[in-house]
């Protein structure tokens, strides 16, 4: 299986999909107008949830302008790393995964005693939940950024991060404990993002596919995460698993929502509120931000072979670029290759990357290119920031964005999974 996910290709067709899973009791429009309230519900969550990430940002931008402040957070910033340096040697397979073991502590240490607080306290505390949100997205949601590229790279990691001494207490600690906190249900990467996505590659059989959708239409996107909220629920994958015979992923997908579920139900039955603010919006905002990152990071694919991924799948240089997920076909060419080791990967598929016609693009982060790609749709600015494999002047390279981001060809006549009814 490793050995197939790490290998080009080229040429895979789209089968025809299968029937999912049936709710005979209830029409198909009742489904879709309770998904589209959920997208439009994980619209509003998440830009409260920007309001206050953004905002404190800048407050905290104004404050590093004093000296005293700002030298004071370097230092203590600086004791910090030399202390998690020190400790990922002791506890961490791979002591080049430190990045991540400070994202475990420091979450450990703020979100996950501020959720017990408030638990113990009973019904929620409008200064509790501001802190528990600015942990758990951090300014300008930089946590969330350094969140999910650690559960990515986590996933696929057999046994996790940390070292056989350990593994038994915090083994795939970001999926399987923390990822509560974030509405993540556990498995779903394991299962979904290897077992799924990399096995589809962003193609048409793929549940969070963008091909079949305007990526320049913020309607489309409505219209896609609508769709998304039966992946990030276990649904949409169960039904995939299922048709596919796949029965140790099934299984595990349903383990994962079973768990979830509980978890889910018990914080509502304990109080309805706590359940609101901790659990039902980091669930609508997992949601929307699973549905922004996959419409994006295979937004700009050949109509004519949607399941080229190295045509459909997108390289990003930005400032932050945690882990390297911005070097994200050079994961899906090599998926157990090292975060470290993508950039010089990157050198190594230069030739194909060109030949495939794979886009680049430098100093965009996966939230900007949503932005600019498909609520402001200024392709003006994307083109500046193309780096194309050959010279290409202005307006060729708005002809190229174009001709990417336009709805690709039915493949197979295939019916989606998400399509929860018949």
């Amino acid at each position: 299986m490793e050995a197939d996910l790490n290998d080009v290709q080229r040429g895979t067709r789209s089968n025809a999909y299968w029937p999912a899973i049936r709710f005979a009791a209830l029409p198909e429009l009742i489904l879709r107008c309770w998904a589209v309230l959920m997208a439009l519900a994980s619209t509003v969550a998440v830009a409260l949830v920007a309001v206050l990430s953004i905002g404190c940002y800048g407050a905290a931008k104004l404050l590093g302008k004093i000296r005293p402040l700002r030298d004071a957070y370097q230092f203590l910033s600086r004791t910090y790393d030399r202390f998690l340096y020190r400790l990922g040697q002791k506890v961490l397979r791979d002591p080049r995964d430190t990045p991540a073991l400070r994202l475990m502590v420091s979450l450990s240490l703020t979100a996950l005693p501020i959720f017990v607080a408030q638990l113990i306290l009973g019904k929620p505390r409008l200064l509790l939940a501001i802190a528990f949100y600015l942990s758990l997205y951090g300014l300008k949601f930089e946590r969330f950024v350094r969140m999910f590229s650690a559960k990515h790279l986590e996933a696929h990691r057999r046994q996790g991060y940390f070292s056989e001494k350990y593994d038994r207490v915090f083994g795939r600690y970001v999926e399987f404990f923390l990822g509560y906190l974030y509405g993540n249900v556990p498995e779903l990467d394991r299962t979904v993002h290897v077992g799924l996505h990399h096995r589809e590659n962003g193609g048409p059989d793929d549940t969070v596919t963008s091909s079949r959708y305007d990526r320049t239409s913020p309607l489309d996107f409505l219209w896609y995460l609508s769709d998304n909220i039966w992946t990030a629920l276990g649904l949409a994958p169960y039904a995939y698993f299922k048709a596919k015979g796949d029965e140790k992923n099934r299984r595990r997908i349903l383990w994962g929502m079973a768990r979830y579920y509980f978890f889910f139900a018990a914080v509502f039955i304990y109080n309805w509120r706590i359940g609101i603010v901790y659990v039902l919006v980091p669930l609508l905002c997992m949601n929307f931000i699973m549905a922004l990152t996959a419409w994006v990071q295979h937004a700009f694919c050949d109509p004519e072979h949607p399941e080229d991924y190295f045509a459909n799948t997108v390289t990003l240089f930005d400032e932050l670029n945690f882990m390297n997920e911005g070097y994200h076909l050079c994961h899906h060419h090599r998926s157990s290759l090292h975060w470290t080791e993508m950039p010089a990967h990157l050198d190594r598929i230069r030739d194909k990357m060109r030949d495939a016609g794979s886009l680049v693009f430098r100093d965009l982060d996966v939230m900007e290119l949503f932005l600019e790609l498909t609520v402001l749709r200024r392709m003006d600015v994307l083109a500046e920031k193309l780096v194309p494999w050959q010279p290409m002047n202005h307006e060729e390279r708005l002809a190229l964005l174009a001709k990417r981001t336009k709805p690709a060809r039915a493949v197979a006549a295939a019916q989606p999974y998400h399509q929860l009814s018949s």
